[in-house]
Formats: structure tokens, C-alpha cells, sequence
């Protein structure tokens, strides 16, 4: 009986001790699968790391090309006389820019708008009776000599000395090499990103990786010096000196 007893529990002791050394076995397997996971996990991580940057770039051009209009009004009782105050008057015009070495063939003449103009009771209202005709008619040249341009826009002031009413517009100044100037601007803006990511990474102990995504956005064409923006981009007309800005959105991995 005894004897029996003390086999049992020498069985049992060997199976404790073997569950024992199972559990610890089994304890030291899922601590090193979690540090290989957690390596793992760490690796997809810095894999996964990104860095945003944006590069800007910008250019000073001369404006190379120019469009200038002035439109000519005149009033007259009747619709005859009205005409050929018009045909007057135009002649001084196409006169103007002739003293300033710009053939007639160069300018170009709208149509003539005609507006009836009507008499009113002493109250304000409009009548059925026309009381004078007003014509009009626009004169446009364009030109690669833009400082023609801006002379004739500044001195046309003479016109209304000679008896011209002469309404001057603004003279609009253009660059023709916009698109080749815009890819110049990509490329070192491009340029700029990459410095300012490298700057960032080595700050934090990093370096940059391979490029991820880049996005262009809008050209902003302003006067000098300017901080004007539109969020579809600008394109300054006014000032023959111009600043073309380009900014584009680059996205990098970091190793």
C-alpha cells in the first residue's frame, strides 16, 4: 500500500516538474518573439517616416511686351455732326502716335458704339426726345517697345489740350517667356525643398530618403518686392518690372 502510494506521487512530481519546465520554456519563447516583433514594428515604423517640406524659388524679369488703349467720346446734337467729330478727332489721335514713330497700321480701331442720349423732365425722368448722340471709339496698339508704350500713356494728357476727350487706360505689360521662366522656377524650387528637408532631417539625427510625392502650386506674378498672393495664382499687369514666384510641396522619407 505504501509502496503504491510513493510511485504515485513520484509520477506526480515528474509531471509537475515538467509542466515547470514547459511553462518556462514557453515563458522565454513569448518574450523573444515579443523583441523580434517589437524590432519589427520599430523598423516599419522608421520605414514609414516622412518629412513635408515646401521649396520656393523666384525671378526679376523685364516686362518685354506691352498693350496700351485709349478710347475717344464725342457728343453732338445731331448724328451727322457727331461723325464727323469722331473722324476729327481720330485724326488727332493716330497724329499723336505718329509724332512718336507708330505707324497707322499698327493701331488697331474698334467699332464706333452710338448711344442716343435723351432729354429729361425737370423731375429726373427720361424723355422720348433725344436731346444728343454720343460716340465712342477705342484705339489699341501693342508693342514690343514697352517704354514707347509707357511714354505715349504718360503724355497722352496732350490730347484733351487739343480738344480731345481721350479716356487713357492703364498700359498692361506682359513677359513672353512666362512658361520658360515657370520651369526654370520648378526646377530650383525643387532645389530648395531638397535643402530645406536635408536641414530638418540632420537636425533630428536622420537623413533623407527617396522622394514621395510633390505638388505644384500656383505662380504668383507680382509687382517687385511685392507679398501680394491670390489663391489662384496672380498676374500683375501694371509695373514692367515683375517677380515671378514659384512654390512647390515636396514629400520625402526619412531613413
Amino acid at each position: 500500500m505504501e509502496k503504491g502510494r510513493l510511485k504515485m506521487d513520484r509520477k506526480y512530481s515528474g509531471i509537475t516538474v515538467g509542466l515547470f519546465f514547459l511553462g518556462l520554456f514557453l515563458a522565454a519563447g513569448m518574450v523573444v518573439s515579443a523583441f523580434i516583433l517589437s524590432g519589427t514594428v520599430e523598423k516599419v515604423k522608421l520605414a514609414n517616416q516622412t518629412i513635408t517640406v515646401k521649396g520656393f524659388a523666384q525671378k526679376q524679369v523685364t516686362s518685354d511686351v506691352a498693350t496700351w488703349s485709349g478710347q475717344i467720346t464725342v457728343r453732338a446734337p445731331e448724328l451727322v455732326e457727331a461723325s464727323k467729330k469722331l473722324e476729327q478727332d481720330r485724326e488727332k489721335v493716330i497724329a499723336y502716335f505718329e509724332e512718336h514713330g507708330v505707324a497707322p497700321k499698327n493701331l488697331a480701331l474698334s467699332g464706333v458704339v452710338t448711344m442716343p442720349r435723351y432729354k429729361r423732365t425737370t423731375e429726373g425722368f427720361e424723355t422720348n426726345e433725344i436731346d444728343h448722340y454720343e460716340l465712342r471709339q477705342t484705339v489699341t496698339l501693342g508693342s514690343r517697345d514697352v517704354q514707347l508704350v509707357a511714354e505715349l500713356a504718360r503724355s497722352s494728357s496732350r490730347l484733351l489740350g487739343e480738344g480731345v476727350e481721350f479716356f487713357a487706360y492703364a498700359p498692361q505689360y506682359f513677359y513672353s517667356r512666362l512658361e520658360e521662366a515657370k520651369i526654370e522656377l520648378l526646377g530650383e524650387a525643387t532645389k530648395n525643398a531638397g535643402q530645406r528637408a536635408l536641414q530638418l532631417a540632420e537636425g533630428s539625427g536622420g537623413s533623407v530618403g527617396a522622394l514621395r510625392s510633390a505638388s505644384q502650386g500656383v505662380f504668383q506674378i507680382t509687382q517687385p518686392f511685392s507679398t501680394d498672393v491670390e489663391d489662384y495664382g496672380m498676374y500683375d499687369t501694371s509695373t514692367i518690372e515683375k517677380a515671378i514666384k514659384a512654390v512647390v510641396t515636396i514629400q520625402y522619407t526619412i531613413r
